[in-house]
């Protein structure tokens, strides 16, 4: 079947054989983060072959070079070890950037994957005469470029929720004159030693860098532009992520928003006295429908309330060396730190329109979100962290090798047929 199937292939693309292509016996993973890892790795127990694509040079690309030198897990470790393989029991409950790194390596080396490095795919299509995905790279070696092209039945995309860092058009930006990074660029506070830096955004990232610009003797105004939910990262010692998982077996959404707020407010107190508003709907259910995540508080809420940390408003515009605000008010500043996010790059390679809305997010929703139709597939985009890639990685394993060994049998059982009949010919 599948030989057939690639005949018709070659035979409406005469081109075909002129190019450097290859046919895949499995899935082709776009992406080598911890959601393409977790499937591969899934893969590799189920017995299933597959090609993992990297366009950088390394596994997670994202954590190896676009965080902050301080990050660590924001959730116990628990929460975010990958399928098969837990973390090593040495490792500290919220294991830092470099320990999580050393993770997903062994992760790798543990279950063999070795990805194809420096492999950018320029686009993927499903080709409906022959039932196989075309999957269209450039590959990157020293200064020479080579076009590619990957042959598969199934296609699973773990590029994730944060593959292209979000640049907002503010106006007057350009005429700014000082440095202006994204977050993904950011490592430390020491090069910002002294200077007033101005914060665009006030997610994990936006606390986290104003916090740690603090520890470095600089000056953060942090922008906070809307709502968002702070919360402690522990409670009365225990993790507020485990103990709203706990409570969430017996309670349902909503009573456990309402607990967890007022959880907060013993604890934290009342933030919008800071200027720090909290949406109307409650943490869990805003994570759940608009994928917002809380704000996990290590320390930023103290330096707010101390004053090291100033809040302001949203941003009217810029103009040389300073900020204009939109209630008027002007700040003199050296340095812009813009903490405004990622967004999936899906559209711009993936050519198909059912399974994945324009942002670039599966149009279904966890948990139906990880499938699609004709062999394609989504891995880490539940909106849910480490532990929903989990979740997608065994379900798409589990489906893919349920998909490879009925097909494998059923090649079995017409090489065996052939076989037979060969056998009764050659008797007369």
């Amino acid at each position: 079947m599948t030989m057939e199937n690639l005949f018709r292939l070659v035979d409406q693309d005469q081109d075909f054989f002129q190019r450097k292509w290859t046919l895949v016996n499995g899935p082709v993973i776009v992406g080598a983060g911890p959601s393409g890892l977790a499937t591969a790795a899934c893969l590799k127990e189920q017995g299933v072959p597959f090609v993992v694509l990297e366009r950088a040079d390394c596994i997670a690309s994202l954590w190896q070079k676009r965080t902050y030198d301080r990050l660590k897990l924001h959730l116990p470790k628990q929460f975010c070890q990958l399928p098969k393989l837990p973390f090593p029991q040495d490792f500290p409950e919220y294991p830092t950037k470099r320990q999580f790194i050393e993770y997903l390596e062994s992760y790798a080396k543990h279950f063999d994957i070795n990805p194809k490095f420096n492999e950018c795919v320029q686009s993927a299509r499903y080709d409906e005469t022959s039932g196989f995905w075309r999957v269209k790279t450039i590959v990157t070696s020293d200064s020479n470029k080579t076009e590619f092209e990957y042959v598969c039945r199934s296609l699973v995309v773990a590029t994730g929720e944060n593959a292209e860092c979000v640049l907002p058009d503010i106006e007057g930006l350009s005429e700014f004159g000082g440095e202006v990074i994204h977050a993904c660029d950011y490592k430390s506070g020491e090069k910002f030693k002294g200077q007033k830096v101005l914060v665009v955004g006030c997610g994990n990232s936006g606390m986290e860098v104003s916090l740690d610009l603090c520890n470095h003797n600089a000056s953060p105004s942090m922008v906070v532009r809307s709502s968002v939910h702070v919360l402690p990262r522990e409670i009365f010692g225990k993790s507020t992520f485990e103990l709203a998982v706990l409570m969430m077996k017996w309670l349902p959404l909503w009573l456990v928003d309402k607990l967890m707020l007022i959880l907060a407010w013993l604890v934290l107190g009342n933030i919008e006295k800071y200027g720090l508003k909290r949406p109307s709907t409650g943490p869990l259910e805003l994570k759940n429908t608009k994928g917002k995540t809380p704000v996990l508080d290590i320390g930023a809420l103290e330096k707010i309330r101390s004053g090291d940390i100033n809040v302001v408003p949203g941003i009217k515009r810029f103009s040389r060396g300073q900020v204009e605000l939109v209630n008027g008010e002007k700040l003199d500043i050296d340095s812009v730190v813009l903490a405004t996010g990622y967004r999936s790059n899906v559209p711009s390679w993936l050519q198909e329109g059912e399974f994945f809305s324009k942002n670039g997010y599966p149009k279904a929703s966890f948990p139906h979100e990880w499938k699609g139709k004709a062999g394609l597939y989504a891995a880490g985009f539940t909106r849910r962290g480490l532990s929903g890639a989990s979740s997608d990685a065994m379900r798409i394993a589990q489906d893919i090798a349920q998909v490879f060994k009925d097909e494998t049998k059923q090649l079995r059982m017409r090489t065996v047929a052939r076989h037979r009949r060969c056998i009764s010919l050659s008797q007369f």
